[in-house]
Parts: structure tokens; C-alpha cells; sequence
């Protein structure tokens, strides 16, 4: 099966890294996730069986975790 992947940068209220750390990764889908320094304060790796799949654990999930104020996702594509 071919999976999707992407990696999702967070932006988190100050002081919260590591409770939304260990919020990202009670989320199905999480491969890899650590916090970081510099213009993002999280960087996670997320797979899914299919692109809505992939949508939801984003959208439905990492988005609606408190303390997160903005998220950039790059979805990643393999040739």
C-alpha cells in the first residue's frame, strides 16, 4: 500500500512544548515527533493510508490540540 506522509511544524503558546509533545504523540498516525528551536517550536512526521486519512489526523487531530497556535505542513512526496 502506498502510504502519505508529511511533516507538520508547529508554532505553541510559550512554556507548553512539552505537554503538546506528549499530546502529538498519543495521535495514530505520529511517526516521529520533537521539539525544536527557532521559528518552529515542534516538528512532527505523519503517515496515512490515504490523502483524506492524512487530512483528518491533521485537521481533526494535531490542529485541535490546545496551545497550538499555528501549523505548517508540507506533505512529502517520494519519485
Amino acid at each position: 500500500m502506498d502510504m502519505r506522509r508529511a511533516l507538520v511544524l508547529f508554532n505553541i503558546e510559550s512554556g507548553a512544548e512539552n505537554r503538546v509533545l506528549k499530546a502529538v504523540k498519543k495521535v495514530d498516525g505520529v511517526e516521529e515527533a520533537y521539539i525544536s528551536y527557532g521559528v518552529y517550536d515542534l516538528a512532527v512526521k505523519i503517515r496515512a493510508d490515504s490523502m483524506d486519512d492524512l487530512k483528518d489526523v491533521i485537521s481533526n487531530h494535531l490542529r485541535q490540540i490546545k496551545q497550538v497556535r499555528s501549523t505548517l505542513t508540507l506533505i512529502l512526496i517520494e519519485e
